[in-house]
């Protein structure tokens, strides 16, 4: 079972023209769903709430920079920590919406509701992204990292032990990997773009401390497509997942892996798309009693971006185009 999980208040965040972080990515997301058979009953726009979202998302980043990011929006700063990070009126409420969404999509994905049994998977149709986010500062187009405080928040509420994060993005999510690479308790994996930004997630970066092993990178290069990429992601990314045996498995999602991404360098096709979210409800089936989160990360071919995320979606719930 699908549910998509959004807020329109994720919209009210803008940034200056040549910005490919935009409103329009979600609502284009958010229009194609509406009108795709098989998907439109899916959409949950302002969904309740689950918990202090101020608490959760303290829990993650440090609460002198979240104070510090609230008071530049309220004096009108125009950016915060690197021209990447630009700020708009609407900038705070929607962070908080992402952080919001994302942690009832994660409640679903536990518990389900209203006669939901079986396996479920939450899609949380956010912006802005988060997984560049770090403890104390934002960085590339993310000010919360709202995967992770989904993570945090089910280790914490006691929902589950072990959480895996897996993380396809084209850019490595360093703030994810920072957050989480000394504790035993959190595993992070990334497929990602090398060299390219943010310049983090080598191979050789397995964790620190207690966390070593719970990080697992794979770095590929410039114009990998369909085959090299699903290669690293069955013969690197799900062994080590399986291995590390999480009981809950979380995504980050990035379609700027697409090959016709104006950021990215990948060769991704749509195709890949949907075998991918098929190994990922593999991957739910064989951790986490088949249900999942996905978080909506990069991706910034807006044309495109609808019609990729149905793709994954289908892959994620068994369903073909023909179907």
């Amino acid at each position: 079972m699908i549910r998509v999980f959004t807020s329109r208040r994720c919209l009210a965040h803008t940034a200056p023209g040549g910005y490919p972080e935009r409103p329009e990515r979600l609502r284009s997301i958010l229009d194609h769903l509406r009108g795709t058979e098989g998907f439109a009953s899916s959409v949950v726009e302002d969904p309740d709430g689950a918990g202090d979202v101020d608490e959760a998302i303290r829990a993650v980043h440090e609460p002198r920079y979240v104070d510090r990011l609230r008071r530049a929006i309220e004096r009108g700063d125009g950016l915060i920590d690197s021209a990447d990070n630009p700020l708009s009126v609407g900038t705070w409420d929607a962070a908080l919406a992402a952080v919001e969404v994302t942690l009832a999509a994660a409640a679903w994905a536990v518990h389900g509701g209203g006669g939901d049994a079986g396996a479920r998977h939450a899609f949380a149709a956010v912006r802005p992204p988060g997984h560049h986010a770090e403890r104390d500062r934002a960085m590339g187009f993310c000010f919360f990292d709202n995967v992770a405080v989904a993570a945090e928040w089910l280790r914490r509420s006691g929902e589950a032990e072990r959480v895996a994060i897996f993380d396809f993005d084209v850019h490595h999510g360093n703030g994810t990997q920072h957050l989480f690479e000394e504790r035993d308790d959190i595993c992070y994996a990334s497929t990602h773009q090398a060299p390219f930004y943010p310049g983090t997630g080598a191979a050789s970066e397995r964790g620190v401390g207690a966390g070593e092993g719970s990080v697992v990178n794979v770095p590929l290069p410039a114009g990998t497509d369909d085959e090299r990429f699903l290669r690293g992601v069955d013969e690197s990314i799900l062994p080590a997942v399986r291995a590390w045996q999480p009981d809950f498995l979380a995504v980050s999602a990035g379609f700027d892996i697409w090959r016709h991404d104006p950021i990215g360098g990948f060769q991704v096709s749509e195709e890949g798309f949907r075998a991918l979210g098929e190994r990922i409800a593999a991957l739910a089936a064989a951790c986490s009693g088949g249900s999942s989160l996905t978080v909506l990360e990069g991706g910034y071919d807006i044309d495109a971006l609808p019609r990729l995320v149905v793709a994954y979606l289908e892959g994620l719930d068994g369903r073909h185009p023909t179907d």
